[in-house]
This record gives structure tokens, C-alpha cells and sequence, in this order.
């Protein structure tokens, strides 16, 4: 058993966690007894419960295997700095507040001999009206890139080439880096078996918050890379996204989107003809 475990490619799994103390626990319970070889980084974004208590006593309980540490920063600076830590060549990244299926490592660790991109499939861990809406899809030389990073895997010599999660982003900064990584060559490799459970917005204020910010960080994404309106499946879109919730949702993501048009002025972004601070150029993989 254990050369079989040490002729699988080592994972570091990476996730970024604030204030998560009613989620944490259920997360690394679920990570435990994935497939080995791995090791669990986790960055707390500067809590202020106790979530980064709960992740010491994990790291003293599994020492070497759960990795702890502190910085009060952005989530995607947060999980650079996870990756910067990691020790292994395959990074997969989940969310703080999600549960992994047990099959999850194994089936993107799997993913990856075809690809240096892997997404899985990310499903409501409860039902609820929030958790029932599709997707705002964004298509990139024909590919999708908003799956999202609370189930994403990235071979670490690509995140690095690519310049990791541009810090800058409020939010979309998991699109940016997908939207980056198709436009260098790469074809990101769908898993569904690789299934992540996420909590949805529980209340009418934590998903309207949640929708506005996602607006402003679309905003964030026609700023770097020039506009994106026609990519988007429109009509899809309209089919799929309906009923009062999802027109709530809408309202709240144009008024994000509208914010950023209003007070972005010096902040913004740039396009991607001007090499940004994040590192990141048209070259090709």
C-alpha cells in the first residue's frame, strides 16, 4: 500500500480561509482521508474568531501533513501565498467553507495526466433558493473559464509561469487566472467526479453582497483584458437565469458593475497590453 501511495503524484492542497470557525472543521475532516500523497496549506486572511486556533490544533494534530499560517490579505494574494508554500507540483485548491467528496483528490489528481488545468464540479451542500442558479458562463476560445477556484487544480509550474491570482481583484480572480491560462495554449480539463459540496448564501443580505461584488469584479475583468460582453452565453443566460431571485441577483451585479464604472478612476486595471505588477504577458506556454 504504501508504494502504490508513493507512485501517485504529490498534491498540495491549498485553501484560504477567514473567519470560518462554524466551516472549518467539517472542511479538514473531509480532506483527512483523501487520496494520499498530500498535505493541507492553509492561509488564514486574519481572523478575527477563532479559525486560525482550529488550524493550529489540526497542524499539531497531523504535523507535516496540515501547514497553518497567517496573513491578512486578499483571497487571491492568500492563496499565492499558500502555493508559495506548498511542497508539491499539483496544487488543488478548495474553499474554506466547503465539504470535499471523498473521491475528490483522487479524480483531479487523475485529471491532471490530461491536463495542467483540472476544474471539478461544485455542487449546494444544502438546498436552498440561493444555490439553485446557473452559472454567468464566460467562454474564452471556446472554453469556459469561470469554474471557480473553491475546486480547482493547477500544475504549479504553469501557476507560476502565469504569475498566480492577480491580487488586485475583489473578486473574478479565479476567471482571470482561467481566462489567462486558455489564452496561453491550455485546455482546462473538466472532472464532474472531482465534486466539492459549497455552502450557498444563507440570507437575502449575504447574497446580494455577494452578487454585487461579483459585479464589480466583471468590471474588474473588461478592465485587464478588454471588453468580454460578447463571450458571455446571452441566450443561455436568459433561459436558465429566472424567477425573482435571479433577477434580485442581476440588479445587485449590474449595481456592482456600475460602481466599479463610477469608482474605479485610478485603480483600474489596465489592459493586457501593459504587463501588469501581477507578472503576467501574452506569452504562450
Amino acid at each position: 500500500m504504501e508504494s502504490e501511495s508513493s507512485a501517485r503524484p504529490f498534491v498540495s492542497i491549498v485553501t484560504t480561509v477567514r473567519n470560518e470557525e462554524a466551516h472549518l472543521r467539517p472542511l479538514l475532516e473531509s480532506l483527512i482521508p483523501q487520496e494520499p500523497p498530500f498535505e493541507i496549506v492553509l492561509v488564514d486572511g486574519g481572523s478575527h474568531d477563532s479559525t486560525f486556533a482550529l488550524a493550529e490544533e489540526y497542524g499539531r494534530r497531523y504535523p507535516g501533513q496540515i501547514r497553518p499560517f497567517r496573513r491578512a490579505t486578499s483571497r487571491g494574494e492568500g492563496r499565492n501565498v499558500g502555493v508559495a508554500a506548498a511542497k508539491g507540483e499539483l496544487i488543488a485548491f478548495i474553499d474554506g467553507d466547503c465539504v470535499a467528496d471523498p473521491g475528490w483528490l483522487r479524480a483531479l489528481r487523475d485529471g491532471f495526466s490530461e491536463s495542467p488545468v483540472v476544474a471539478g464540479k461544485t455542487v449546494p451542500i444544502v438546498v436552498s433558493k440561493f444555490g439553485e442558479l446557473e452559472r454567468v458562463e464566460l467562454y474564452v476560445a471556446g472554453s469556459d473559464v469561470t469554474y471557480p477556484s473553491s475546486n480547482l487544480g493547477y500544475r504549479r509550474s504553469l501557476f507560476q509561469k502565469l504569475g498566480g491570482f492577480d491580487p488586485r481583484f475583489v473578486t473574478a480572480e479565479d476567471i482571470d487566472l482561467n481566462l489567462r491560462a486558455v489564452r496561453a495554449g491550455v485546455t482546462i480539463r473538466y472532472v464532474p467526479e472531482a465534486v466539492v459540496f459549497h455552502r450557498p448564501r444563507a440570507t437575502w443580505p449575504t447574497f446580494v453582497r455577494q452578487a454585487f461584488w461579483n459585479g464589480y469584479g466583471r468590471k474588474q475583468l473588461t478592465e485587464k483584458h478588454g471588453s468580454l460582453w460578447e463571450r458571455y452565453r446571452i441566450e443561455r443566460l436568459a433561459t436558465d437565469q429566472h424567477g425573482y431571485v435571479a433577477l434580485v441577483r442581476l440588479g445587485a451585479a449590474m449595481t456592482g458593475y456600475l460602481a466599479r464604472v463610477l469608482t474605479g478612476g485610478h485603480e483600474r486595471l489596465g489592459t493586457p497590453s501593459s504587463r501588469s505588477a501581477a507578472g503576467l504577458g501574452s506569452d504562450r506556454i
